[in-house]
């Protein structure tokens, strides 16, 4: 396999900077279309070492493609993500300063929150206390959109989580900001969705619990070994997931921006 970026290499990193993100299967697909188009060693099951030579280069640029799971449905996900924090990745991002500020409270709604969920409701209530500058609820509910559609924010029946990409992107940053946010016990991953148990505290994520009581009819805390309080049954379907939405040039929200 080659060790050095080819034109398959190149390829492939173009159509992520296009889409921020892309699931696992269309990964796979893209490797090996590249590789045969342009005549390079192929083999399915090389992706990640793939993805690795890409990220040779990428890291001196305090740039890399991530490997994440959706906290959704469990499905396998890669993302370009900045590894820069610092004052310098502020130019990164052409959102108004506002926005971000709208940005930042609604991800504190949601990190915060029991569910992992804010509603459209909590959030457009914020728009005319923002310091920056005041929004109105329409303006602030574009801006909304904007962010599900930059991939930064995911929404389903008015309420809105992050999405898989901001959370693979600003992984430090929230682990640095909310002291209270937990890693899942069986991916140790973010876990911004997910049960906990109400004896010890651990969480988990949907698709993590439906795999691990699968088997067991009486599920027990992989912790601290008491009864897991949350229903197990039917959490989350093989074919649940939803499809992202139609992609575009993406804007990039730093870390360092969020502070």
């Amino acid at each position: 396999m080659a060790s050095h970026m080819t034109d398959s290499h190149r390829r492939f990193l173009q159509v992520l900077m296009s889409n921020g993100i892309i699931d696992a299967v269309e990964a796979r697909r893209l490797h090996r279309f590249f590789c045969e188009q342009h005549k390079v060693y192929y083999a399915h099951d090389k992706l990640d070492d793939f993805v690795g030579v890409i990220n040779t280069f990428l890291r001196p640029l305090f740039m890399e493609i991530r490997k994440g799971r959706s906290e959704d449905h469990g499905k396998m996900f890669y993302a370009l993500v900045n590894l820069a924090i610092t004052e310098a990745t502020k130019v990164a991002s052409d959102y108004a300063e506002n926005e971000l500020e709208l940005f930042k409270k609604t991800m504190d709604l949601i990190v915060e929150s029991e569910s992992g969920y804010a509603s459209s409701t909590s959030i457009l209530n914020l728009s005319d206390k923002l310091q920056s500058k005041k929004m109105k609820k329409k303006e602030a509910e574009q801006v909304l959109q904007m962010f599900v559609q930059d991939k930064w924010l995911s929404e389903r029946h008015g309420e809105y989580t992050l999405h898989t990409r901001c959370i693979m992107e600003l992984d430090q940053y929230i682990c640095e900001t909310y002291q209270d946010v937990k890693k899942c016990n069986i991916c140790h991953s973010l876990a911004i969705q997910g049960q906990s148990c109400d004896t010890c505290g651990i969480k988990m994520h949907l698709p993590c619990v439906a795999k691990y009581f699968k088997s067991q009819p009486e599920p027990h805390c992989p912790h601290c070994n008491e009864v897991w309080p949350h229903e197990t049954r039917d959490i989350v379907r093989p074919d649940s997931y939803l499809p992202s939405n139609t992609p575009r040039t993406s804007r990039r929200v730093s870390s360092s921006e969020t502070k």
